[in-house]
């Protein structure tokens, strides 16, 4: 199997990617990523040389460079790209709009044109919008979105939709939940709280620190959309959440407990607009028609993800000074025009 992986040098997807080739290792990877700034190949150095993964930089709107790279042979295009920080949404709606909804366009296209066997969307539970207690989002539930981030993910969801239902692309989509874990980028609450503690600075807590979230380790959510990729139907939304909610404060307690940090790095800021309350989904489906279950609890979750952090703290480092743009810029892009 020859996959395009889009967004492959971000978070999740190098995460996605380095589980594939470890799993499948006779399936061929490429990853088209246009290395914005949470694109960071360090997250791949590990098998950047391996003989059936190929890098390569460039943008999904860009139409002409998408079809090259599907015209050869590409049997399924795993979709990771996309802007996701709803505070960098407030201010710049513009550049999510056009990388979540338009560039996911052109994909489309792409597997319209080139008959591909799967289209996998990866998509977030925000799409539902906020839910109140005791109630769970299911597949079905209506989409509510707060945030330009989460407007442009549903957009794109609903084109992918469109795209199953009149032109028959294979498309499937999954809605994860919060995620954590190695090589996140540190604007996340996770990260930014780890990495920020360490070196004694501030963890800004938004409002009363109350919202809730459900979490998700990495890796369970890389097994759940490797179950969709090769047991879902065509059509079909799944959600994959990590069953273990969560409030901001909570989530701040516990690395300040594991760091054996004070509370008093605490700091309470003024909300950002529309935040939502609480994100819950039920993933009843995803177990009974796929077998997806979580297995990396919250608490174990999150100490791997500590001991990550503490273990690799050049590569944090370097990625919160920059440092790692004018690296890329100077080297790799120098390498790719010989």
């Amino acid at each position: 199997m020859k996959l395009l992986v889009t967004g492959g040098a971000g978070f999740i997807g190098s995460n996605f990617i380095r589980y594939l080739l470890k799993n499948y290792p006779s399936y061929q990877v490429i990853n088209l990523d246009k290395l914005t700034y949470a694109g960071n190949l360090d997250n791949l150095s590990d098998i950047e040389k391996s003989s059936n993964y190929r890098f390569t930089k460039g943008d999904i709107c860009d139409q002409k460079l998408v079809e090259e790279i599907v015209s050869e042979g590409i049997n399924v295009i795993v979709n990771f790209a996309a802007e996701t920080h709803v505070d960098r949404s407030l201010y710049d709606p513009k550049s999510f709009v056009n990388t979540n909804i338009t560039g996911t366009q052109v994909l489309l296209e792409s597997a319209l044109k080139f008959k591909i066997k799967r289209y996998i969307q990866i998509s977030t539970d925000e799409v539902y919008g906020s839910v109140e207690k005791g109630e769970f989002f299911t597949e079905g539930s209506k989409l509510l979105p707060n945030s330009p981030y989460s407007a442009s993910k549903a957009g794109a969801d609903l084109l992918v939709r469109s795209y199953f239902k009149t032109f028959k692309v294979p498309a499937l989509i999954t809605r994860s939940s919060n995620n954590y874990g190695p090589y996140q980028f540190p604007e996340k609450l996770i990260p930014l709280f780890i990495t920020n503690a360490l070196v004694d600075k501030e963890l800004p807590v938004y409002g009363d620190g109350l919202y809730i979230r459900d979490w998700i380790y990495v890796e369970d959510n890389c097994k759940g959309i490797d179950l969709v990729l090769h047991k879902g139907k065509e059509g079909e939304v799944y959600n994959l959440g990590g069953g273990a909610e969560k409030t901001n404060l909570e989530i701040t307690n516990l690395i300040l407990q594991y760091l054996n940090k004070p509370s008093s790095l605490i700091k309470h800021v003024k909300d950002r607009p529309a935040h939502d309350r609480r994100y819950a989904m039920e993933c009843k489906k995803a177990e009974k028609e796929l077998g997806f279950k979580p297995g990396v609890g919250l608490e174990e979750g999150l100490k791997k993800t500590v001991e990550w952090y503490l273990t690799n703290r050049s590569w944090w480092e370097k990625v919160k000074s920059g440092e790692y743009l004018k690296y890329y810029e100077k080297h790799y892009l120098q390498r790719e025009k010989v």
